[in-house]
């Protein structure tokens, strides 16, 4: 079952999902220690390489392999040698040349880490790619859908939003379709290309309609940087139409999660008064961020046993 890389979860069947989801869950209880850490990776030496801004995503890898006792080392774009020119492939090259075990990877272009992965023996992690996936998010998104709802099979979840250019999203839908979810997605048609319904999701036009149906209600970002909010009137019209808002709060199942993969924009996907609502997991999402991205640095760098301080 082990594997070099994480590309995606288009990838993985349902039997690796369940299995890095049951990893998270044993990391998850290591986090609750006086001492979080264990040895495991110890002597083993991971890379984040971030061409694109990140705070929850490049924080959490780096707590998740600190964690694991592996050395870390990050490399930003935005204080590299690419703005003297240097190539992005003589850039990989170079970091090579240092005998890291492995990268993980955000980027603007879709297949990034794909052609990383080619070019390298060392395991590679999508931390995003573009608008194509961003598995570790989705796993930590259904890691806590599972932590709720147990059997994740039959259950309904609604995904809102800027759809055609959320790699969360398609991570998402991969994941949750293979565990035997519905998948259900609301936003602006422009936003919602028909290649969604062809992966066996159900496109929804009247949130109000569902929102009393479903398990879960995950909210996405609009996505400003690549052009999302060209297709909205306004914002006070998403937010009237599709925003997660304190009177919204009122239809949605007493027992449904509402998420978020962050960040959000306030006031326009989610009324800021929502992160008070016990039904509420965006926190939640956070910390376990860390345990299920241990879990997957784990299955690709780990030796099969979690190893204890002796």
């Amino acid at each position: 079952m082990k594997k070099k890389d994480l590309l995606g979860l288009r990838e993985l069947n349902k039997k690796e999902i369940e299995y890095i989801l049951n990893l998270g869950e044993k990391f998850l209880e290591i986090l609750k220690r006086p001492i979080p850490k264990v040895p495991t990776l110890r002597g083993k030496t991971v890379c984040n390489l971030f061409f694109e801004p990140s705070t929850r995503t490049r924080l959490s890898f780096e707590l998740a392999a600190k964690r694991l006792s592996a050395d870390v080392i990050n490399f930003s774009a935005s204080t590299s040698a690419l703005l003297k020119g240097e190539s992005t492939l003589d850039t990989l090259q170079n970091i090579l040349a240092m005998k890291v075990d492995c990268f993980i990877i955000r980027h603007s272009s879709s297949g990034a880490p794909h052609f990383l992965a080619k070019h390298t023996d060392a395991s590679v992690i999508n931390a995003g790619d573009g608008t194509h996936e961003h598995p570790t998010q989705a796993l930590l998104d259904i890691f806590t859908m599972k932590r709720h709802l147990r059997d994740l099979s039959g259950k309904k979840v609604l995904i809102i939003g800027d759809i055609m250019h959320s790699r969360v999203a398609r991570s998402n839908i991969f994941g949750l379709l293979k565990l035997g979810a519905r998948v259900f997605l609301a936003g602006p048609k422009p936003l919602i290309p028909d290649e969604f319904e062809e992966l066996g999701t159900y496109l929804v036009s009247d949130i109000d309609g569902i929102l009393k149906e479903v398990d879960v209600v995950m909210g996405l970002r609009v996505q400003k940087e690549r052009g999302g909010a060209n297709y909205l009137p306004s914002f006070e019209d998403y937010r009237r139409f599709y925003g997660i808002t304190v009177e919204r709060l009122k239809i949605i199942k007493e027992n449904a999660l509402i998420m978020h993969p962050g960040p959000v924009n306030w006031g326009v996907e989610m009324d800021y008064e929502v992160l008070k609502d016990k039904r509420c997991v965006i926190h939640e999402q956070v910390t376990n961020g860390v345990a299920v991205r241990m879990g997957i640095l784990f299955y690709l760098l780990g030796s099969g046993e979690i190893k204890e301080e002796s």
